[in-house]
């Protein structure tokens, strides 16, 4: 039986949407723990897969306890060369786990809705990448002082970038299923009128246009991270 992949999410009924189905057909159980409700996370990944922090409402900056001893505790897989993916606030945390800065535009934009991403070389290399991705973010990170980028954005420079042999980072949500977009939507329909947010329509057919190459990449990716050796 394969191991299973540690899933950090940051609400109460938030999902690991698609990367949690795509994983369960791969044959990987889901050990969710959502440290925000006082789920412990684990010592070692010894016994896991790897591990996936997902996004969420909050800040990689917030003075909040378990905000700052989630990103502390990036450290354990970062030490076991374990895989490791940050999606969103999880990118944002390991940006600032290593030392980058995590903030606004000075101008206010921000992305939510569908945006281009361009692969750099180093991108291109290890695999094909979606022309547009979906986003729910103000804030973005810098790149962190070691790090390989290998995705770049218009309004945010950078889209997703790879530390060390085991360590990835994705500004954008490869997680999203039509119920998400539906209920993000609907729930945080007032973002729409931020600087640079695309309106409900605008989310559904990006969505139309752009979700195949989307699913493609998830599965790539995938692939490869769950292949990828340890130490």
């Amino acid at each position: 039986m394969k191991p299973p992949v540690l899933i950090v999410l940051h609400q109460e009924h938030s999902t690991p949407g698609r990367v949690g189905l795509r994983l369960v057909e791969r044959g990987h159980r889901l050990d969710i723990r959502r440290p925000r409700f006082g789920d412990p996370l684990p010592e070692t990944l010894a016994d896991h897969a790897g591990a996936i922090v997902f996004g969420g409402p909050m800040s990689a900056n917030d003075d909040e306890d378990y905000v700052r001893r989630e990103i502390d505790w990036l450290a354990v897989p970062l030490a076991e060369k374990a895989p490791l993916l940050g999606i969103c606030l999880g990118a944002q945390m390991l940006a600032r786990h290593l030392g980058s800065p995590v903030g606004q535009r000075g101008d206010g934009l921000v992305e939510i809705g569908y945006y281009p991403l361009k692969p750099t070389d180093e991108g291109a290399a290890l695999l094909p990448w979606p022309s547009k991705v979906y986003q729910w973010h103000r804030e973005g990170f810098d790149l962190p002082p070691g790090a390989e980028l290998l995705a770049t954005g218009d309004l945010f420079a950078n889209q997703a970038f790879r530390y060390g042999p085991t360590a990835f980072g994705l500004q954008f949500h490869i997680e999203l299923t039509l119920l998400m977009m539906n209920r993000w939507t609907t729930r945080g329909a007032e973002r729409f009128a931020l600087p640079g947010a695309q309106g409900r329509h605008a989310h559904l057919e990006g969505r139309a246009l752009y979700d195949a190459e989307c699913s493609a990449f998830l599965d790539r990716f995938l692939e490869m991270w769950l292949a990828l050796p340890r130490g």
